[in-house]
């Protein structure tokens, strides 16, 4: 078989659009299944034998789950991924300021971000991979960002078992951007992460507040909750003794990737041998062991229960705006911007 394309009506949204999922097919069979609502990745499956497919993403099974979903489940988050202290942020000199939708915070781009939108989306395929390209035009004043901005996203299924994520962007005004994907991994396709193997090319990761701002401070991980310069159980970081833990009642930091071609990060479940590598042009990486996670959600008739899944979100840094120290992560006219991630999955056959 080879790699194809198919869509269907997903359900329809309460101003009466209709909602449409995409399943991209790699031909070895790996199925992408992908939502225009949101650019949500709803399912990764995998059909390995005679068993059942297994699932290495958590979704939802209607619509409506995803319009109240608070969690990000599978989305495009944009048009800046994670935080912004205050809301605000100084751009050339004026004070900008956004939607606080996380206390007195701004987050995942505002309510509604990118992952509450109908997005114009397109599939096609060839010999190498299946494959959706999405767009959306976001005007100036959007949830208070500067400038209007035409977005391209792209998600590719190769028939190796790849997923090929890449952002684009052009803004006629200066604008904040960080565009990421916010999937929650479980390579087991059921039970918990607690027991997966996490390696992530950092040598520093961003300390943050209470309310998980960063401090600004890049913080060495050398010999603490935070190495995982070698690969180690989630659950071994998690029971070690760090006041960052309990702030976020487990991780939900950014990490500082080493500048290489990669892989800046590996994801293995030792059980069924799956292993999941990540390479990525962003300076972070933001891990979320799903600390929050809280049971009141259900995916293929199973509860989303604590750490059913992990996030692991390549981004620019978070409040980048507000902290001189970090990379730049302004988007300006003339210069488009883009990004792109890989997710290269193995032994999962």
């Amino acid at each position: 078989m080879k790699p194809c394309a198919d869509r269907n009506h997903f359900g329809t949204l309460a101003d009466g659009k209709p909602v449409l999922e995409f399943t991209l097919h790699n031909g070895n069979g790996m199925q992408l299944k992908v939502l225009n609502y949101g650019g949500i990745i709803r399912r990764w499956r995998l059909e390995e034998g005679p068993g059942a497919p297994v699932d290495i993403v958590l979704g939802f099974d209607t619509l409506r789950d995803y319009v109240r979903d608070s969690a990000s489940f599978g989305a495009l988050i944009g048009r800046y991924a994670n935080c912004i202290d205050g809301g605000r942020f100084p751009l050339d000199g004026r004070a900008c300021r956004l939607t606080r939708n996380d206390g007195r915070n701004h987050l995942h781009g505002g309510s509604p971000g990118f992952h509450k939108q109908l997005w114009q989306a397109e599939a096609s395929a060839d010999d190498g991979a299946a494959r959706l390209t999405l767009h959306r035009f976001s005007p100036a004043g959007e949830e208070g960002y500067p400038g209007a901005l035409l977005v391209m996203a792209s998600y590719e299924l190769t028939v190796s078992g790849a997923l090929r994520c890449r952002y684009q962007a052009a803004a006629d005004a200066a604008t904040p951007l960080s565009i990421s994907q916010h999937s929650y991994f479980n390579l087991a396709g059921g039970g918990d992460i607690l027991e997966h193997e996490l390696c992530i090319d950092a040598d520093h990761y961003l300390s943050v507040r209470t309310d998980l701002i960063p401090t600004g401070e890049m913080r060495a991980v050398a010999g603490g909750a935070f190495d995982f310069r070698l690969a180690r159980h989630v659950r071994s970081g998690l029971s070690d003794d760090d006041p960052q833990l309990e702030i976020a009642r487990g991780y939900d930091h950014n990490f500082v990737l080493a500048r290489h071609p990669g892989p800046h990060a590996s994801l293995v479940d030792p059980v069924s041998g799956r292993r999941m590598e990540i390479q990525t042009d962003c300076p972070g990486l933001q891990f979320y062991s799903g600390n929050h996670l809280d049971g009141s959600q259900s995916s293929l008739g199973r509860v989303i229960s604590a750490h059913a899944g992990l996030c692991l979100e390549p981004q620019q840094f978070p409040d980048a705006p507000n902290q001189p120290r970090f990379p730049s992560a302004i988007c300006r006219p003339g210069t488009p911007c883009s990004s792109q991630s890989c997710y290269i999955l193995s032994n999962w056959r």
